[in-house]
């Protein structure tokens, strides 16, 4: 019979601090089955010490203390991939996993993935395009490999207008730029078909959903991100720059979605809010 599946997604920023501060309150009451974390920031021993119980695989940044992306569940995978391409060109340890999970006979494929933030006209920008170019290679491969799958992450790009309370001041800032932007058109195109992106480039969709902006429609946000200084949180002056791109036929599969905003400032326990989403899975 096919069941329920809760999955979420939540950059923690830092596993530790989160736990500290209320994150495993929160998991108690979440009844989450899957959870893609990003920005990790510990040692797998350390990671296990700080979410007891769960059944974990993680990839870690090669600098000590950054990045870092795992995924947890409740019970175990069939397979786990921690490349995305090419290791002396591509920076993206602590970065990109994937993991197979078989649910009652039908195989469900989960990525974690935190695309570095970047900064225009850096070196740092380099590496978000090395990795985008990266995800947009490997997202065709992974659909094609199976039908249900979902990439989560802190993915570090408002893809729309809506996407960002202040658009018009981030108009060339990393996060919103328009080549950034356009990568997302092309993923979220009908798969084959000829997209003009929001750059002015054309390209090949590739076929994946956004699925909390098909659930929520055209409104602004929800946001899911937002900075730690002055008073955005307060504001909602956000980013909903964590995302599930799921396969549409992972889509089609949707029975609820969420941002889980915190209830206040004092209260929350990372500068993102957790992203869930109820899938419904098995045959």
């Amino acid at each position: 019979m096919p069941r329920r599946v809760r999955i979420a997604s939540v950059n923690v920023n830092g596993i530790r601090a989160a736990a500290r501060k209320g994150m495993l309150e929160w998991l108690a009451e979440a009844d989450v089955d899957i959870m893609a974390l990003q920005e990790v920031r510990a040692s797998a021993e350390q990671l296990a010490a700080a979410l007891p119980g769960w059944e974990l695989v993680s990839d870690e940044a090669l600098a000590k203390g950054r990045a870092g992306v795992a995924i947890a569940s409740r019970s175990a995978g069939l397979e786990v991939r921690r490349v995305l391409g090419d290791a002396e060109t591509l920076d993206s340890a602590g970065r990109w996993i994937e993991a197979d999970f078989d649910v009652d006979g039908e195989r469900l494929t989960v990525v974690s993935a935190y695309v570095h933030t970047g900064e225009a006209d850096t070196p740092r920008q380099d590496l978000k395009w090395a990795f985008l170019d990266a995800m947009e290679r490997r997202m065709p491969q992974l659909a094609a490999t199976s039908s249900l799958a979902v990439v989560m992450g802190d993915l570090n790009v408002g893809h729309r207008e809506l996407d960002i309370r202040n658009w018009k001041g981030n108009l060339k800032k990393s996060g919103f730029l328009p080549r950034e932007r356009a990568y997302f058109d092309r993923f979220l195109a009908p798969a084959g078909e000829t997209v003009t992106a929001v750059d002015g480039t054309t390209g090949t969709g590739l076929g994946w959903v956004d699925v909390g902006r098909r659930w929520h429609g055209d409104i602004d946000g929800p946001y899911t991100w937002w900075a730690m200084r002055g008073r955005a949180f307060d504001n909602d002056a956000g980013w909903r720059i964590d995302y599930h791109l799921a396969t549409p036929a992972l889509a089609e599969r949707v029975t609820d979605y969420r941002v889980v905003r915190a209830p206040s400032w004092d209260t929350r326990w990372s500068d993102h809010a957790p992203v869930v989403a109820d899938y419904t899975l098995g045959r």
